[in-house]
């Protein structure tokens, strides 16, 4: 494996880390236990019963809540430092393994990376919550926990394909953005024509709410009796 291929490696697992920090983790982990990979210290440690435990069981808790609206966008929140960090590790740790690089530039592109794709799945995802009512959470987390876990095996197994695979990803991001503009500037294009078309149409005011009774008595009845005497 060159250094050109670890680079790639590396751009895959942090891409992955982006969508769900602990599935590339838990990929490599297992992975190197079954000695699919060599995993050198310190990242050897993934292998352990301890640590694929570990992981397995914050994978579930992830994928548990990261599929109700509401919380996924909480755990999101939360997720700003993770996947970054986790993107981080497994970069710097792909390229420490076959290159001279510095491990602070594995480092800073595995958070830019993982940060880019974490920024945009938070980004997208209460636009979903929105169109849909919150049906389609479950399903787009879904999808991104398969394409995560691709892209992870992707990186490791076969590492030329990681290019195409972010290539389409970029691409369906992109379309679905601007269609969604699109029928935005459509409904405001209509709202312009209707009232265009006839500007006297107003909405009716809001109604104010009532003065709570006093004694049976609202306050306008409190007054008006007040003035007849």
């Amino acid at each position: 494996m060159d250094a050109s291929t670890a680079v790639l490696t590396g751009l895959g697992l942090a891409a992955a880390a982006g969508l769900n920090a602990y599935v590339p983790l838990l990929v490599v982990a297992v992975l190197g236990r079954l000695d699919v990979i060599s995993l050198p210290a310190p990242y050897d440690a993934l292998e352990s019963y301890w640590a694929i435990g570990i992981l397995v069981v914050l994978l579930a808790i992830e994928m548990l809540v990261d599929k109700v609206p509401g919380f996924d966008t909480a755990n999101d929140v939360v997720q700003t430092v993770v996947r970054p960090l986790a993107g981080a590790v497994l970069f710097a740790g792909s390229i420490g393994m076959l290159t001279d690089a510095p491990p602070w530039i594995g480092v800073i592109a595995g958070v830019i990376t993982s940060g880019s794709v974490h920024v945009s799945k938070a980004a997208v995802r209460p636009a979903i919550t929105v169109s849909t009512g919150g049906v389609g959470n479950p399903v787009a987390s879904a999808l991104e926990d398969v394409l995560s876990l691709l892209l992870s095996l992707l990186a490791v197994l076969v590492p030329i394909l990681v290019v195409a695979v972010i290539l389409v990803i970029v691409l369906l991001v992109w379309r679905w953005r601007r269609r969604r503009s699109e029928k935005r500037a459509a409904r405001l294009a209509r709202v312009e024509a209707a009232q265009a078309a006839d500007p006297q149409v107003v909405l009716p005011p809001v109604p104010r709410a009532a003065s709570p009774p006093v004694d049976g008595l609202d306050l306008a009845a409190r007054q008006e009796r007040a003035t007849e005497l």
